[in-house]
């Protein structure tokens, strides 16, 4: 059931100053937030190693103190990376050398009050931080609720806002989308979240859109489709899309499932959600603004989120196979039997996409729309749940090894 709003029921809009945010700069050699420049999984003209090992390929390697999910930002200079210490009880964002892996600075943004709830899979410090060439952006979870601060890109938190309360099931892992003058959250959870909209330069609340009171985890994703540029989010039982600027519900329909992790994707045409619980699905939205589901089936792509590209989707399932569907139609091309299970996104360069497993095991193989074709793996640590990024021809990767009867995080820095 469509449901079509031109001022929208459960959202808050509030009159602000107008901003003084900078501009958004970054580098095509950049990767500069959740799922990269595009938002969409894509690493455009790279050409990272195919071959690397813990003494293959690395440029240089570094110790990450605590643990975390989120992926590399990597801006400009340097690296920056969210992490949790258990021992004290802190949540971090670090930063490091881009040239070297020196830690340049490491500043704690919460202390105390750790969330205990939640998947064993989960981490405290499962968010991507999104950096707008000025300052840095990350969510945590503290003391019931969950906060966005906003630090300088020397470390200094800069403004810190409390989004929602926060009830928690299985963790929480959203990552901020920036657009314009604003840095977009979402918080859905059991209590009953939000996506809100912030000032980038003040943390002032621009608008605010009450969500149902069921979990979910997944990010706002922005796309320019039929035109316009769309939030789009999944999960919650619903498929929505909302205008990044004000809030308002542009269209809303009944759909995915319950509980999402992955992150939408376009052709243009179609928008593509997938979900696992309570029912595993795939399912393609028109964005024409009838929000008619074109095809679905009940693939498990529950955490690692899909790929789209010249009309055909790629995606990696939970279990480790590979699979491409025509996006138009959703018939299956082909699969492909990888190793594993997966909660790391793949991400495509060029025609070729990089999965990696949650062993630390990477699979490569061909963005290719008429057969499977493997190219290669390596292998690097001992796990690994966080998606690789790749920008300047290089990879960077968070994994965990096992050493002395205790783990430690390590970051990688890979390239020729």
């Amino acid at each position: 059931m469509l449901r079509f709003t031109l001022a929208c029921v459960g959202v808050l809009s509030l009159v602000v100053p107008a901003s003084a945010a900078e501009p958004i700069t970054f580098a095509k050699t950049d990767w500069p937030w959740w799922r990269g420049p595009e938002r969409n999984g894509i690493a455009p003209k790279q050409s990272p190693p195919l071959k690397w090992s813990a003494t293959e390929n690395v440029l240089w390697k570094i110790p990450v103190p605590g643990r975390g999910h989120g992926s590399p930002t990597v801006v400009g200079d340097h690296v920056y990376l969210a992490t949790a210490d258990d021992k004290l009880e802190t949540r971090s964002v670090l930063c490091f050398d881009r040239k070297t892996g020196k830690e340049l600075w490491n500043t704690p943004i919460h202390t105390g009050s750790f969330e205990t709830k939640g998947h064993p899979k989960g981490s405290q410090a499962s968010c991507t931080v999104a950096c707008d060439g000025t300052r840095l952006f990350v969510n945590f979870l503290h003391a019931g609720a969950m906060f966005t601060t906003a630090l300088s890109r020397d470390g200094k938190i800069v403004w810190q806002k409390k989004i929602s309360d926060f009830v928690t099931h299985q963790g929480f892992g959203s990552s901020p989308a920036i657009y314009e003058h604003l840095v977009i959250i979402s918080s859905d959870n059991k209590g009953g979240g939000a996506i809100a909209a912030l000032d980038r330069t003040n943390g002032e609340l621009v608008w605010k859109h009450d969500r149902p009171k069921l979990p979910n985890y997944t990010s706002p994703i922005i796309l320019k489709i039929g035109g316009r540029d769309q939030v789009l989010l999944t999960g919650c039982d619903l498929v929505t899309s909302l205008d990044p600027l004000t809030g308002k519900v542009l269209w809303e329909t009944k759909g995915s499932t319950t509980e999402c992790v992955t992150s939408t994707v376009t052709d243009g045409n179609l928008i593509f959600t997938s979900g696992g619980y309570p029912k595993n699905h795939i399912s393609a939205v028109r964005t024409d603004g009838t929000g008619t589901v074109a095809w679905a089936n009940g693939t498990r792509v529950y955490v690692p989120s899909m790929l789209a590209k010249d009309g055909y989707l790629y995606a990696v399932q939970d279990g480790g196979i590979a699979t491409c569907w025509k996006c138009d139609t959703g018939k299956e091309v082909w699969t492909g039997r990888l190793k594993g299970t997966f909660s790391a996104s793949p991400v495509m360069v060029g025609d070729t996409i990089f999965a990696t497993n949650e062993s630390g095991e990477t699979f490569i193989f061909a963005a290719n729309p008429e057969e499977y074709k493997a190219i290669g793996s390596n292998k690097l640590g001992d796990d690994t749940y966080s998606t690789l990024t790749v920008c300047g021809d290089r990879i960077y990767l968070r994994v965990g090894t096992q050493g002395s009867g205790r783990r430690e995080e390590m970051l990688y820095c890979i390239g020729k």
